[in-house]
């Protein structure tokens, strides 16, 4: 089956699709929803409220269409709205901490053979506290700088950098356990 390309290029769906345009939204959305899930799946942890916080940012993502200057990648200006619509969403519904003291370590890991590699970094990041787990997303899956999440957040400098030092701890220890586990090393 042949799939025939309603749009020719990316600036003529954003203009049809700032116009009103069902089918140019519609397009849209199908290009974008699966990244968008990804990026506010990254920080809320149900995937379910993760769909609804998405849904949300893309109604803003269409009523501000017509504010985007087609300066830059849409997709990173999408992505922008889903991020700041998952810190609002965890703002309003969950009391977020960002913790001074580093939590213990997980003492029983996964068993390897129960997942990809890629699901035991997603699972441990996922065990994050929540202070850790958003600076840590901010900082290094997101490219936001310390002065950037400080801002997001509505936390200090000194804060987002301590928050994503000890994320970076847990993480490499949750990591280590899991490395020796699979691998049986000690």
């Amino acid at each position: 089956m042949k799939i025939i390309t309603l749009f020719r290029n990316e600036k003529a769906l954003i203009r049809k699709a700032a116009a009103g345009d069902r089918d140019a939204q519609r397009a849209l959305y199908e290009q974008l929803a699966p990244r968008m899930l990804a990026t506010c799946r990254r920080y809320i942890r149900d995937r379910h409220f993760a769909e609804d916080v998405m849904v949300e940012g893309f109604v803003k993502v269409f009523k501000n269409l017509g504010q985007y200057r087609f300066e830059g990648a849409f997709e990173a200006w999408v992505r922008r709205i889903m991020v700041r619509e998952s810190i609002d969403y965890l703002r309003k519904r969950q009391f977020v901490v960002f913790q001074e003291e580093l939590p213990e370590p997980q003492t029983r890991p996964a068993p390897a053979s129960d997942f990809l590699e890629l699901e035991q970094i997603e699972a441990c990041i996922d065990a994050l506290p929540e202070g850790y787990r958003m600076v840590f997303i901010l900082a290094a899956v997101e490219g936001y700088s310390h002065p950037e999440i400080a801002r997001m957040l509505d936390i200090s400098e000194g804060t987002s950098k301590s928050q994503l030092y000890k994320a970076r701890q847990v993480l490499q220890a949750q990591l280590s356990t899991l490395a020796k586990h699979r691998y049986g090393t000690r």
